[in-house]
């Protein structure tokens, strides 16, 4: 038995469908909705799921709608308001998980708090991936504003408006996503010694930043305190005669079980470190998060991890992919 609101569904000649009715006494459920009309049409076989039941209720009632409205649908795709549910992290249902038919292993994602330090390329691009998810808050931390050569660095399209108003980039990203995930918090700062412990207490922070001794400061907090985190880099450099850009895109993972591997990190202060050129073009900074992004899924099982690697580096001019530091 299915229940139906609103006017008693007809064919296209007008007269009621009764083949399907069941009652037509309007009801209250859980004191919340009102209902009009019950339905029941049992099939030879029994339905194999909700879905399966509820699609061949629509399947029956539309081709008469249809009749007279072709362009008439069931499948309006209706976003479905979720901002007062405490219970949920996004604004809005996330029905891209119950379609694809991967609700469950979204949900091994949930209830965690995680960190993206530095919002000027990469990380942006790590916060678009992970405000998808349902994880229960993301912080972010970068003291900088946001300029227009960040925009031509980040997700989406400011307005010269927009750029004009001199935003820090948190505020700036917050205003953005904050609009689809409610847990986004923003912290307009640098993370030093003065303010790190903030990151102790998180169960995963993404490091995006250029700068070696902070990354150095941080990865060895994060590494002391047994807080698994994943560091990005990105090293491109200009080729001589004017050939083109060439480089390496690095994802580098540390957790409780597998930190050794410090010394792959870029922590001096130098120029002449390979990760300071600071070109950066949007394509690679969205490379080099969805690559972290994805080792961090992995991690949680979302995706299947068959090699466990912890250090992958990506080469443009070779289009290879290298995993090392395997955890066996």
């Amino acid at each position: 038995m299915v229940y139906f609101i609103g006017g008693y569904p007809c064919d296209s000649a007008g007269q009621e469908l009764s083949a399907i009715r069941n009652s037509s006494n309007p009801q209250t459920l859980a004191n919340v909705v009102e209902v009009n009309h019950t339905f029941s049409a049992k099939p030879k076989e029994p339905d194999k799921d909700h879905y399966e039941k509820m699609t061949r209720y629509i399947e029956f009632i539309s081709p008469h709608a249809n009749v007279l409205e072709p362009e008439a649908s069931a499948r309006t795709y209706k976003p479905v308001d979720s901002s007062q549910d405490e219970d949920l992290v996004f604004c809005y249902q996330d029905t891209n998980s119950c379609r694809a038919g991967t609700a469950a292993l979204a949900k091994r994602l949930g209830q965690q708090r995680l960190a993206i330090v530095g919002l000027g390329g990469t990380g942006a691009y790590v916060l678009d991936f992970v405000a998808k998810t349902p994880v229960r808050e993301i912080h972010l931390y970068d003291e900088d504003g946001f300029l227009s050569h960040n925009a031509f660095r980040t997700p989406g399209a400011p307005s010269v408006e927009e750029l004009r108003a001199k935003p820090i980039k948190v505020h700036h990203l917050h205003t953005i996503y904050s609009q689809m995930h409610k847990g986004i918090i923003p912290h307009d700062a640098k993370v030093t010694e003065a303010n790190i412990t903030e990151l102790l207490g998180l169960d995963f922070v993404f490091l995006c930043v250029d700068n070696g001794p902070s990354r150095k400061l941080i990865a060895e907090a994060l590494r002391a305190g047994n807080i698994p985190f994943i560091d990005t880099g990105m090293g491109v450099d200009l080729v001589a005669g004017d050939k083109g850009l060439s480089g390496i895109c690095r994802v580098t993972y540390f957790t409780p079980g597998k930190n050794d591997h410090l010394a792959r990190l870029p922590m001096g202060a130098g120029q002449d470190d390979a990760y300071t050129s600071n070109i950066q073009v949007a394509e690679l900074n969205a490379l080099c998060a969805s690559l972290a992004v994805i080792r961090w899924k992995k991690f949680q099982g979302f995706y299947v991890d068959l090699e466990h690697e912890h250090h992958s580096s990506y080469t443009i001019d070779t289009n290879k992919l290298i995993n090392e530091e395997l955890q066996a």
